[in-house]
C-alpha cells in the first residue's frame, strides 16, 4: 500500500464517528411538542453531520415568562417562530443531562455561532424524541446563547 493510500485509509477511519450515539433522523422528533432547555455546556462535539452538545439542566427548571416574547431572527425556512413559542413547555422526563443536536457546521457558521465552549450557559428550544422515549436528545429548533438567538432550521435570511 502506498504512502498515499495509507493516508486516506486513515483519513477515511478518522471521519467515522467513535461513540455509541447514533445519528437520529429528523423524522425521530416530535414537531408538534417544542420543549425548553436550559443550562451548563458540559461537552462539546463541533463537527458534522451537525454540532453537539450536553448540556446538564438546573434543579427547578422553569419556562421563562418572557420566551414567547423573543425576537427571532429571520431564516429562509418558512417557521412560524412565534407560535412555535407559544406552545412551547419543559420536558416530562427529569433527566440531569441532555445531548443537544445542534445545525451542520455549514449552517452554524452561516449565522456566526461562535463555537461554544464547556462552562457556558445556554437555551434552546427544540424537539425531542416521541413521547420522550429512548435517549434525552433534542434537535434544537432555536440556540439562545450569550442574548443572541440563532434560528437553526435553515440558512440566515
Amino acid at each position: 500500500m502506498s504512502h498515499l493510500q495509507r493516508r486516506h485509509l486513515l483519513l477515511a477511519a478518522t471521519a467515522l464517528p467513535l461513540g455509541a450515539n447514533a445519528h437520529h433522523g429528523w423524522s425521530s422528533f416530535d414537531p408538534e411538542r417544542p420543549l425548553y432547555l436550559e443550562g451548563t455546556v458540559r461537552k462539546v462535539r463541533w463537527q458534522n453531520p451537525h454540532a453537539e452538545l450536553d448540556l446538564e439542566l438546573p434543579a427547578g427548571l422553569k419556562l421563562p415568562p418572557d420566551l414567547a416574547q423573543r425576537p427571532l431572527p429571520a431564516q429562509t425556512a418558512p417557521v412560524d417562530g412565534k407560535a412555535l413559542l407559544t406552545k412551547t413547555v419543559l420536558p416530562t422526563r427529569k433527566d440531569k443531562v441532555w445531548e443537544i443536536e445542534l445545525a451542520p457546521l455549514t449552517r452554524m457558521h452561516a449565522w456566526q455561532v461562535q463555537e461554544v465552549n464547556p462552562g457556558a450557559s445556554l437555551s434552546v428550544v427544540g424537539f425531542t424524541l416521541r413521547e420522550e422515549k429512548g435517549e434525552a436528545v433534542l434537535r434544537a429548533e432555536y440556540l439562545f446563547v450569550d442574548g443572541k438567538t440563532y434560528a437553526l432550521r435553515s440558512s440566515p435570511a
